[in-house]
């Protein structure tokens, strides 16, 4: 649900090197309020969810996934279980993207063990130190980590903006389209261009992509399948399973034990 914007604080870290990292531990529901500042920011979680909220839409990072989150990007996070932790603090000019807009990129075993190396790190640290040369692999792994579609981007057209605040206060809504487009105040054929067009998406897709992404957040707070699919607007955890597998090409139970960084079995079921 998006709430009532509020003046977000901004950081300066006035760091003496171009990267470091911090480790930090953090109860089911936390919430981070509004913020940006002067560095970009890979937020990464060993364990736990979280979603990250943004002038531009939502993200649901589960753990070996991370946030990237430009320099001076206002944003918001809040914790779906007990999180940990591990956020990457760069100097804008090393940005690995391109675009430098927000995405969800997946961490592999070598970028998780760089951030938490970099945790470690004495400030400062020499331009030709066996810490800078650490940084290069780094930022060569965040560039070639694949980008994963767990965003949620919020349309812009306040007709639009408004179904979309709504669906999301309820998202077991089953109007069709045209009810939509009646409550918008729109025609059916405007409804569907102005999510296209601010979203990339029909709405349809839309609303499937918000059911995902909250199911993600109830069951990495321990619900099982059955419990989320019902949650989310699904008649048959069967339905969602295979919208699940549709998205994320692999069923929640597997997607969930890919997750456990210790082995041990999923509790999906």
């Amino acid at each position: 649900m998006l709430l009532k914007r509020q003046s977000p604080i901004f950081i300066a870290f006035n760091s003496e090197s171009p990267a470091f990292a911090r480790a930090e531990n953090y109860q089911h529901d936390t919430r981070i309020p509004w913020h940006s500042h002067d560095l970009a920011q890979l937020i990464h979680a060993t364990e736990g969810v979280m979603t990250v909220e943004t002038n531009c839409g939502l993200w649901v990072v589960p753990p070996r996934r991370a946030v990237w989150v430009p320099a001076f990007e206002p944003h918001r996070i809040r914790m779906t279980g007990a999180v940990s932790l591990r956020s990457l603090y760069l100097e804008p000019s090393l940005s690995p993207f391109e675009h430098d807009r927000c995405c969800i990129v997946s961490i592999s075993a070598l970028l998780r063990a760089c951030i938490l190396r970099v945790i470690e790190f004495e400030q400062p640290y020499a331009a030709d130190s066996r810490e800078a040369r650490l940084l290069t692999v780094m930022l060569d792994e965040i560039f070639a980590a694949p980008i994963t579609p767990l965003n949620l981007p919020i349309p812009k057209d306040k007709r639009a903006r408004h179904v979309a605040k709504t669906f999301q206060e309820n998202i077991t809504d089953r109007r069709p389209i045209s009810a939509w487009a009646k409550f918008a105040g729109s025609s059916t054929r405007t409804l569907e261009r102005l999510f296209r067009e601010d979203t990339g998406m029909t709405l349809g897709a839309w609303q499937r992509q918000v059911r995902l992404l909250r199911a993600l957040e109830i069951m990495a707070a321990g619900k099982n399948v059955t419990t989320a699919a019902l949650e989310v607007g699904f008649d048959t955890p069967s339905a969602f399973i295979a919208m699940f597998r549709r998205a994320m090409g692999m069923t929640p139970a597997k997607y969930f034990g890919s997750q456990n960084e210790g082995g041990q079995k999923s509790r999906l079921r």
